[in-house]
């Protein structure tokens, strides 16, 4: 499912039907207040967002977007200096397109996003470590789904995107300002303390699951590292 944030009737309903014919399925949203709760409510595969809507700007709405959900994002702007103020400001959108724009171009765009997106998928699934016979740990970002020994997880979106780093980054030590900035993308102000509290939770996640899984180690005036180890 494509979500289209576009509030000109025309150019969605163009839009839709051009994904459509591809093979997609679409849904149109044109009130910048409703697109949280219909990405809470439903699970689309992309979101084509455009920045200037009533009631909630684009930018706004992105910000809110990660912190709950990975799904690849397209930015749709007027102007062509607006797409060099956004690249600077690496807010780390999946791709940005310029009205107006070809329908076949946004097409092909999308096809795009989510072949990389796929890719992206598939890694981190191929990902999964063995630690023994008995334990397995799978992260799956499309459905931001965490299972151990085929149980899953009930984690916060910054207890998940923590775990999907340190998956990522076996053995790499990480202080707190550089864990701040990998599951903080929207600028707010997160003390050292969040993150203490964020891994204590999900070490107690863990090893809820298996007393001898401590994965994720403190070292002592530095940060954190992760290892998928067995506690002896």
């Amino acid at each position: 499912m494509i979500l289209i944030v576009e509030d000109e009737p025309s150019l969605a309903n163009i839009v839709s039907e051009y994904l459509q014919h591809n093979g997609f399925e679409s849904h149109i949203v044109d009130d910048g207040d409703k697109v949280i709760e219909w990405v809470k409510e439903h699970t689309p595969s992309l979101i084509l967002l455009d920045l200037m809507l009533p009631n909630r700007d684009g930018l706004d709405i992105y910000r809110e977007l990660r912190t709950f959900s990975d799904v690849p994002v397209m930015m749709a702007t007027a102007k062509v200096d607006e797409i060099d103020r956004l690249l600077g400001l690496e807010l780390g959108a999946d791709d940005y397109i310029c009205k107006p724009y070809s329908p076949r171009e946004l097409v092909a765009r999308v096809k795009n996003v989510l072949r990389r997106s796929q890719s992206t998928k598939t890694a981190s699934l191929s990902e999964a470590e063995q630690v023994s016979p008995q334990a397995t740990l799978i992260i799956d970002d499309a459905q931001m789904k965490v299972t151990i020994d085929s149980e899953v997880l009930s984690l916060t979106p910054a207890e998940f995107k923590l775990l999907r780093h340190f998956n990522s980054h076996h053995g790499v030590v990480y202080n707190r300002d550089q864990l701040i900035d990998r599951i903080y993308s929207d600028g707010r102000v997160v003390t050292d303390r969040t993150i203490d509290s964020h891994i204590k939770n999900l070490r107690k996640k863990i090893l809820a699951i298996n007393p001898s899984y401590d994965w994720i180690k403190s070292i002592y005036g530095v940060g954190y590292r992760f290892e998928l180890t067995e506690r002896d």
